[in-house]
């Protein structure tokens, strides 16, 4: 009977706990709470802020930061700049950069060389972005993505001459024109040095730089740093190999040399050279090679067409390791640039001589070397991404010997803003500057990477920071601007910044100083373009294709052709375009398409 009562009890008990929990539920849920007075403000606050928060955002539309502005010939004008914020970039931003593809001041001023008559606003005048002063505060404060008029239409302008260059690749008769021929050379003059890899260089073992097709050994994916591919250990001076094999994978090559609109020599002179350089018992026969190798190709009926006009060489040295011009075996170098033949063939180099008419620089090859399309989007947007904690850096060694040289300087202004400029010495008993991971990693947090003149113009350095979206700081217009023309823009003042090395040496001018007063916007907008431009400085896996994007090879490729073309048709013509202008001024000619006095004049200038 008890436990009758209490099984009745137990129901009750239940029961009126779950009609209480359903009323609870129903004047939760369902009850209009705004009604009852008092609580009605709560919400009418809520919609306020909500009211508040629009009008504010209307309010920024219609009221948008003052755009950068420089003053040009006593009238301001507003800066253009790209599709890029400031540092760090904002979600909106980083959206709107992935779906892209690509494409003389004292301390106060931005060097803008383009036009010496363009000085930039300073910051006392308001109508500037506050100036770079620390990089805490650059990396802190987002300025907003507002597109002006202009940079639309320049953006539109960039991804319409993208999509040409695509549809032209994918629709037209692919080969139309841009057939080449390459010459089957005996292998004394390509792979036989490759075999004989351990005589290349006095010091260091060069075969482990020749696997994988001359891009080296894998680098793998130290710290993070890379990608989990196509990142190898490769040599400054291999580029010889990479071209040749990447030329084996060219999708308009021909064996019928009448339809050639080019025609490769594969013959790696670098390496040929390079072991003769600093062995004075060998120098007698550092000739030999390009002589015979000269030798064998006139007597080729594919020489005899244009005389040569049509042949090009890709050597993977700089320019001056092939032009002694004396007949003493002592003195540095061969003689093959100097050579009859070799001054009608279009002869490629990593670095070019300004006073020549017939080699054109090409860019050092990198440590990257894609696949795919998507690795390279990939790593551009990585380095949008990527943090910049040091304003600049420098990697490279003095030259006490070297009496121009101003790289004891730009260290020694380095090592007094340790907060702001970090330095790697490349000495010999460290070997810092030979460990990839070392070098990318201080480019890849730094904003801006200091590239001044070396044993030459030119320095791999350039294309190592462009590729960590570092942007490089010149200073002579011979490192890059009057080199690498089929490879970065015209526009020098869009992705770097050049610092003349005499102010540098002789008038102390602070990098520091100039370097910290360029706007935010400016820097962004650098940056950005430097991005852009890390599909046109690499050299992709000679063991595939990229689908979509030029590498560094596909642009040398075009110019040659290009320039094939124009000598072909003055030569049909009956006119000769050597005559135009003198070696002395070619710089200056292939710069700007005339010889008229320039700025750059005493850049350039040689005491004979």
């Amino acid at each position: 009977m008890e436990n009758h009562i209490t099984t009745r009890h137990r129901k009750k008990f239940w029961f009126a706990f779950f009609v209480l929990f359903f009323f609870w539920y129903m004047m939760l849920y369902g009850y209009d709470w705004s009604s009852i007075p008092g609580l009605s403000s709560v919400t009418h606050n809520q919609s306020d802020d909500d009211k508040n928060q629009e009008d504010s955002l209307q309010s920024m539309e219609s009221n948008p930061i003052p755009e950068p502005r420089v003053v040009e010939n006593n009238r301001e004008i507003p800066i253009q700049s790209s599709d890029s914020n400031s540092v760090p970039e904002s979600d909106n931003a980083k959206n709107q950069l992935e779906n892209t593809a690509t494409p003389k001041s004292d301390n106060d001023t931005v060097p803008l060389p383009q036009d010496k008559n363009v000085t930039v606003v300073s910051d006392e005048s308001n109508n500037y972005d506050p100036i770079v002063e620390d990089l805490p505060g650059l990396e802190k404060e987002m300025e907003p993505s507002l597109p002006k008029e202009e940079q639309k239409q320049e953006q539109e302008q960039e991804q319409e001459q993208e999509d040409k260059a695509v549809t032209e690749r994918t629709t037209q008769k692919p080969c139309t024109g841009r057939y080449v021929y390459v010459h089957e050379l005996p292998s004394r003059f390509n792979h036989e040095y490759i075999k004989e890899c351990k005589l290349l260089n006095k010091w260091h073992d060069m075969c482990q730089y020749f696997v994988n097709s001359g891009l080296g050994e894998s680098l793998g994916n130290p710290q993070r740093l890379f990608l989990p591919s196509g990142w190898y250990i490769t040599h400054q001076f291999s580029l010889e190999v990479i071209f040749h094999n990447r030329m084996k994978q060219y999708e308009c090559l021909t064996n019928d040399s009448s339809k050639a609109a080019a025609i490769f020599v594969p013959y790696y002179s670098g390496l040929d050279v390079s072991r003769y350089l600093w062995d004075s018992d060998k120098a007698s026969v550092k000739d030999s090679d390009s002589i015979e190798l000269l030798k064998w190709l006139r007597e080729k009926p594919e020489w005899k067409f244009m005389n040569g006009r049509d042949h090009f060489l890709v050597s993977g040295r700089i320019t001056w390791d092939f032009r002694r011009a004396v007949d003493n075996y002592t003195e540095w170098g061969n003689k093959l640039m100097v050579l009859p033949e070799s001054q009608n063939m279009t002869m490629l180099t990593i670095e070019s001589s300004p006073w020549d008419k017939n080699d054109f620089a090409i860019p050092y090859p990198t440590y990257f070397h894609p696949r795919t399309d998507e690795q390279v989007l990939e790593w551009q947007n990585k380095m949008r991404r990527q943090k910049r904690r040091s304003l600049f850096c420098f990697a490279g060694a003095p030259r006490p010997n070297m009496e121009d040289s101003i790289r004891s300087e730009i260290m020694s202004q380095c090592s007094a803003v340790p907060k702001k400029c970090r330095l790697i010495e490349c000495k010999n008993d460290k070997h810092n500057c030979l460990k990839p991971a070392n070098v990318m990693r201080m480019f890849q947090n730094s904003v801006f990477c200091l590239q001044p003149p070396g044993d030459s113009f030119t320095r791999r350095s350039t294309f190592d920071s462009i590729l960590a979206g570092c942007i490089p700081v010149f200073f002579s217009p011979g490192s890059a601007y009057v080199q690498y023309l089929w490879h970065l823009p015209k526009d020098h003042g869009s992705y770097s910044v050049l610092i003349p090395e005499g102010d540098v040496k002789r008038k102390g001018v602070s990098i520091d100083s100039v370097l910290s007063r360029i706007p935010r916007s400016r820097v962004s907008a650098m940056r950005e373009r430097v991005i852009k431009l890390i599909p046109n400085v690499v050299y992709a896996d000679p063991r595939s294709r990229l689908k979509r994007l030029d590498d560094a090879f596909d642009l040398t490729v075009r110019g040659v052709v290009r320039r094939v073309e124009a000598l072909r048709k003055e030569m049909k013509e009956g006119r000769n375009y050597s005559g135009a202008f003198d070696s002395e001024s070619s710089w200056k000619y292939y710069t700007f398409g005339t010889t008229a006095e320039h700025e750059w004049d005493h850049y350039f200038k040689r005491y004979r």
